[in-house]
């Protein structure tokens, strides 16, 4: 069960799912759930347990190849399925996973109609990935672009007290500083 005293997000910034799903190298396609531009997973988290809740911590792209499914996956017998797939979903969603990853062979061709059904209902994103594709590769798209993100972030940061220093330095350095600082916060900023 996800931790209630945990932050709620890492201190790195998140990787927006269309991010990852414009990935030419991983295949990745996004095949139920809501198509959300502003959907992001903060991890990537690989699981073959029927109950995965317990050990979510919330925002992740959870990948799975299935082998929690029971058998019963002949397409006779998919319908059985719905079920399972309801429940497994509602979980994932109660743990707060951001989206969910099914991993084509080995052991399941196609991502069962019944799982995409159930992301549909729960709103929760259903990614297809490619055989070719590892989980560990993934997963370490995920980091490489937080990586970047926070690369980013840092270079941002760092431009902003270069500038303020910059501005305190002049000869008149409270109308420099203050614009500056609403130029970098987007607003206004006025002494009081």
């Amino acid at each position: 069960m996800p931790d209630p005293a945990a932050p709620a997000v890492p201190p790195t910034p998140p990787v927006p799912l269309a991010a990852l799903l414009g990935r030419e190298d991983l295949g990745l396609r996004q095949i139920a759930g809501p198509r959300d531009p502003a959907a992001v997973v903060h991890w990537a988290h690989t699981s073959e347990m029927a109950d995965p809740y317990p050990y979510l911590l919330g925002g992740e792209l959870l990948l799975t190849a299935g082998v929690h499914v029971p058998q019963a996956v002949e397409a006779d017998a998919e319908p059985d399925l719905e079920g399972y797939f309801d429940a497994y979903v509602a979980r994932i969603v109660a743990a707060g996973g951001a989206a969910l990853g099914f991993g084509l062979a080995p052991v399941h061709d196609t991502v069962p109609r019944a799982l995409a059904g159930a992301c549909d209902r729960h709103g929760l994103p259903l990614v297809e990935v490619p055989p070719r594709t590892t989980f560990s590769g993934v997963a370490r798209a995920v980091w490489q672009l937080m990586a970047r993100a926070r690369h980013a972030e840092l270079r941002r940061v760092t431009e902003a007290q270069q500038s303020l220093a910059a501005a305190a330095a002049r000869p008149d350095p409270v109308p420099s500083v203050l614009r500056q600082l609403a130029a970098r916060v987007g607003g206004r900023a006025v002494l009081y």
